[in-house]
């Protein structure tokens, strides 16, 4: 009998360590959950897509070496594009410089690369975004939500979009945000 129960709980030990492989959780390890400032006041668009234009635009800044965040982002940034489709919304996405990847195949052709934009070497950690309003100011610049996973449930994207696209004005401020946050500048 206590060899058929050592016997289950080893099978049931084995069971959670595949579990926590596959679903990634083991990756979360290497990413301490942290207090970031995220501080926007040196963001700004390239010539061609700054100024009124009448549309919102998004940008997404993501490192690929941040795996575990990036599949968590990237879920709910597709969402974002779905939901906003007919909003008068551009998605952007800036790659952490000197990294290479790609954007995942399910967000592929949904945003529109740039090789950078001024003020991006200050962004503390990634994955991050910055939203710009229809008259071309900026109105959020910080992480997508708080926590160690990104969704709707806790996001700071949606309410500002909202308003946004309801016409309304939103003005940037700094912000402490805790989460799980891979670092954006390089370290010296």
């Amino acid at each position: 009998m206590r060899l058929w129960i050592a016997a289950a709980c080893v099978f049931m030990a084995a069971i959670a360590v595949a579990v926590w492989q596959y679903f990634g959780f083991s990756e979360q390890a290497s990413f301490a959950e942290q207090a970031i400032v995220f501080d926007d006041t040196q963001l700004k668009l390239p010539a061609e897509l700054a100024g009124a234009n009448g549309r919102i635009r998004v940008v997404h800044f993501w490192d690929p070496a941040c795996k575990v965040c990036n599949r968590e982002t990237g879920a709910h940034l597709s969402y974002l594009i779905t939901m906003y489709r007919r909003a008068g919304i551009d998605f952007y996405a800036v790659q952490k410089p000197g990294t290479q990847g790609e954007l995942p195949d399910y967000l592929q052709g949904r945003l529109k690369e740039l090789p950078t934009i001024q003020g991006a070497e200050q962004i503390p950690a990634s994955p991050a975004v910055a939203i710009w309003d229809r008259e071309g100011h900026l109105a959020y610049a910080g992480p997508y939500s708080i926590g160690m996973v990104c969704n709707s449930a806790n996001s700071f994207v949606e309410p500002i979009l909202d308003r946004l696209v309801d016409g309304k004005t939103v003005r940037p401020r700094g912000l402490l945000a805790v989460g799980c946050y891979c670092p954006w500048q390089s370290k010296h």
